[in-house]
């Protein structure tokens, strides 16, 4: 993939100009809050060194997301495979945006995208969201692109430390109701 477009969104690979605005997202306390702990500058960069990494070794991963209009970055969208961790596999979306960037419709507008990316050009027969319990935001997008929550798919997440960050909910999306 080299890039997806949406009527507001650019969704393509990573460049340098997006690593300080991704290391600001990292840094922020609101943006991180049901993803732990704050990440410093270099381990930032590093994220989105495995981002392409990634991408080059399986054609599909974590997009920068921009405005087309301005040309901003404010955020990632995409797929990618579960942690081996979990207790489950499959392949799953996600997203996360600038705060700037909140309320403006721009994670469903991406996700939308992607999803259809996802079923009709990768023919993935089905695709996973994952977050917390209490991060109502995500699940309130994963509604709106057509997922559903089976709360017997519900788990802990063994690599989050006891408190707020271990609940998880998982959303599913078959590829038979995208036709």
């Amino acid at each position: 993939m080299t890039e997806l477009l949406t009527e507001r969104l650019v969704l393509r690979r990573w460049r340098d100009s997006d690593l300080e605005p991704w290391a600001a997202m990292n840094a922020d306390p609101e943006v991180r809050e049901h993803l732990g702990d704050l990440l410093s500058r270099e381990q930032s960069d590093a994220s989105v060194a495995r981002f392409e990494s990634d991408f080059d070794r399986r054609g599909y991963g974590w997009s920068a997301v921009e405005v087309r209009d301005t040309g901003t970055f404010v955020g990632f969208a995409g797929l990618d495979e579960v942690d081996d961790d979990l207790p489950f596999t499959g392949v799953e979306i996600g997203w996360r945006l600038a705060r700037t960037a909140w309320g403006h419709g721009y994670a469903t507008e991406a996700a939308r995208a992607v999803l259809s990316h996802g079923f009709e050009t990768l023919g993935l027969p089905e695709i996973l969201a994952v977050t917390t319990a209490t991060n109502l935001r995500s699940q309130a997008v994963m509604r709106r692109i057509g997922m559903t929550r089976s709360p017997q798919d519900d788990f802990d997440d063994p690599t989050a430390p006891e408190g707020p960050l271990r609940p998880n909910v998982l959303y599913r999306l078959a590829r038979t109701s995208q036709i």
